[in-house]
Formats: C-alpha cells, sequence, structure tokens
C-alpha cells in the first residue's frame, strides 16, 4: 500500500481498517419482518441496493471512533465505561416509517424510522455519548440523534411513508467492529440492560 507523502514533517496518518461502535440488534423476529419489507420495497420502487443484511442491520448508538487497526485498548475502556450506562430496564423499540435518509443525487440510505418507539433507545444513546464522552471517545452529547435501521443504500428517494409497526425488546446493546470497506461486522460484547 502506498504511504502518503507528509508535510511539513508530520507524517500521514494510515487509512483507517477498523469502526467501533455501539449498537441495538434486531432479535429473528424483526429481522424477518425487515428482509420482508426490504423485499417488498425492492419490488414496489424498482431498488437496485443491495440490503445491508440480517448480519449487518442494526441501531446505532455511539460511534467510539474509526482507527488504523483493531484498537483492543479503546474496546476494553469502551465496554468498561458502557457498563455503567446499562443501568436502565430492557425496553420496546419500534419503527413504524420508512423513507430515505437524505436527498443527495446517489447513495440514499433508505432507513426505518419511529418516534414514541424510540424514546428509550435515545435515552440510552445519551447516556453512552455522556459516558464515552468523559474517556474522550466518541461524541459529546449529539442534539439531533435520530435513532434509525439502514435497511438498504440506492440511488432512488422513497419518500418516507408509514409501514406496519416493526418492533422488538432490547434486553441487551453490543460493541460492534466494523472491518471498513469489507461490509464486515463482529460483535465484540453483549452489555445486558439490568436497571
Amino acid at each position: 500500500m502506498p504511504v502518503q507523502p507528509s508535510f511539513d514533517g508530520v507524517e500521514a496518518r494510515p487509512p483507517s481498517t477498523d469502526r467501533l461502535f455501539f449498537a441495538l440488534l434486531p432479535d429473528a423476529a424483526a429481522i424477518a419482518r425487515i428482509e420482508k419489507l426490504v423485499r417488498d420495497l425492492q419490488s414496489d420502487f424498482e431498488l437496485k441496493g443491495k440490503p445491508l443484511g440480517a448480519k449487518r442491520f442494526h441501531v446505532t448508538l455511539h460511534v467510539v471512533g474509526d482507527f488504523p487497526r483493531f484498537p483492543q485498548e479503546h474496546a476494553d475502556a469502551s465496554v468498561r465505561v458502557a457498563q455503567a450506562a446499562t443501568a436502565m430496564p430492557s425496553f420496546k423499540l419500534g419503527f413504524d416509517r420508512v423513507g430515505s435518509f437524505s436527498r443527495k443525487a446517489r447513495n440514499m440510505p433508505l432507513v426505518l424510522l419511529g418516534e414514541d418507539g424510540l424514546v428509550t433507545a435515545k435515552a440510552l444513546q445519551q447516556a453512552l455519548d455522556r459516558a464515552m464522552a468523559q474517556i474522550g471517545l466518541g461524541h459529546g452529547g449529539r442534539e439531533h440523534y435520530t435513532p434509525h435501521l439502514t435497511l438498504l443504500y440506492d440511488d432512488r428517494h422513497v419518500a418516507a411513508r408509514p409501514i406496519e409497526p416493526i418492533t422488538w425488546t432490547a434486553s441487551e446493546f453490543v460493541l460492534v467492529r466494523s472491518l471498513i470497506g469489507q461490509s464486515r461486522h463482529e460483535v465484540l460484547a453483549r452489555l445486558p440492560l439490568r436497571g
């Protein structure tokens, strides 16, 4: 791999290979409903994008960061700190709309959205943001967090529309390692909700 030139004696940063993030994962019944919805949407709107698939469907709660190699020390620290944020009980989350997440010209994410069914997910996200900010990993408090589950990416825009709600009970959240550019996720740790 070619090394980028340095400027003014500053070494070029190597490309990121690993992303760590906390997420909620749908259960098997929700995955089956999501996969059926994706097939229906592909047919109804002639979408060409490839679905993310059961192994990558998730709701991101907090991005720890992108790293040029696997950061074991950051993964360990993230799990230790996040355990303090699990002092809440299991909760039901639900999505009642689907639509494209942006109006850019190409490669728009098609996502599941909701309002009332995602209030507790927002609370968990805020607790994680605060906890991780204390050790300098990830963002501080994000004011405009919108919980969503990405289905696929496509060049065709789909206006937001209601769907039959897709729900599941979150009894844990997970720390995920995403291998950048490989479309692969690995669950590194499971953190039970135990409030």
